[in-house]
């Protein structure tokens, strides 16, 4: 069985992070930015299982950083969904220019 090269990994890994970044900043829509970051928080979850595996393969502590960044982004995704549900009733637009519009 061959295993992936820790470098390989990386930079799927890095990739993610840096499409998620991009997605966060250039995007308009609410819930694509909300993506962008699901983005970002699952290439940190790769470089953390991925350097446990090649660092410390019979420990589990890369598993469980990961767990507890799954848990964050699921109670981040539930309240940036309900702040997005509640944008849409009061302005049908999910769209961040016209969210400003809160601010007074």
């Amino acid at each position: 069985m061959h295993e992936i090269p820790l470098q390989y990994i990386l930079i799927v890994s890095t990739l993610m992070f840096f499409i998620g970044v991009w997605g966060f900043i250039v995007r308009k829509n609410l819930i694509t930015i909300l993506m962008a970051i699901e983005l970002i928080l699952n290439s940190v979850n790769i470089n953390f299982l991925a350097i446990n595996r090649f660092l410390y393969p019979h420990h589990l502590e890369g598993h469980f950083f990961g767990l507890f960044v799954v848990a964050i982004a699921a109670a981040e995704a539930s309240v940036a969904i309900a702040i997005i549900i509640n944008i849409y009733r009061r302005f049908t637009t999910i769209n961040v220019e016209n969210v400003s519009e809160m601010k007074h």
